[in-house]
């Protein structure tokens, strides 16, 4: 599974028609390009790959005000949305991941029901639960890991992660139970996205060829 592939159907999602420059922004705007490979190669590879999968739909624009080329607006499909909520709920239950999938799933996880990405979470802490358990009863000796010498300390840093993610995320179950956020059906969403012509504070300030397409 890619992030890049999450996030940048989900951003086209969210602003229901962008050009790969509005888009870019809105990755730099999270810092998807630090905890992440949203690169700006990345994301303009990612909208013409699943422009050609058919999952988002290309519109050449009119041509900038500035004189420059026309640029290509990009719209999610039914298939696109169907592949951004498979990639996000899988994103959500899987414990054997990178940090930057399980990164780019929070930040769409008010996109779900309140009710169904609680029940996504509650399974992910029932996997990590499973692996803990297997792990530690095939790979850690029943006098403790001492006994691997420093390899033991392999176990005991993924023994460590997955109590920590499991604890953290049983925090998050707390806090949406208690009514944190707004999700899908419930209301104004809040507002990720940078509107057109916004600055956006957080711009790496990089110049690529594909800025202007």
């Amino acid at each position: 599974m890619s992030a890049i592939r999450l996030l940048v159907l989900g951003a086209v999602r969210q602003h229901g028609r962008a050009h790969g420059y509005q888009v870019r922004g809105d990755l730099e705007y999270w810092g998807a390009h630090e905890w992440s490979n949203a690169k700006p190669g990345s994301v303009y590879h990612a909208l013409k790959q699943m422009a050609k999968q058919g999952l988002l739909h290309a519109h050449e624009s009119a041509p900038s005000t500035a004189g420059g080329p026309p640029r290509v607006e990009y719209e999610i499909t039914g298939r696109g949305t169907e592949e951004f909520l498979r990639l996000l709920r899988a994103s959500l239950v899987t414990y054997d991941q990178k940090i930057d999938i399980q990164s780019a799933a929070l930040g769409f996880l008010v996109d779900l029901p309140r009710a169904e990405a609680l029940d996504l979470l509650r399974e992910r802490v029932r996997r990590i639960e499973r692996w803990r358990a297997t792990a530690t009863e095939h790979y850690v000796p029943d006098d403790g890991p001492d006994r691997l010498g420093h390899i033991g300390e392999i176990m005991n840093l993924w023994v460590h992660r997955a109590d920590t993610d499991a604890a953290w995320t049983q925090g998050l179950i707390g806090r949406l139970e208690a009514g944190a956020y707004t999700f899908a059906g419930e209301g104004e969403p809040f507002v990720g996205v940078l509107a057109e012509g916004a600055e956006n504070p957080y711009a790496t300030g990089e110049r690529h060829p594909g800025d202007d397409r």
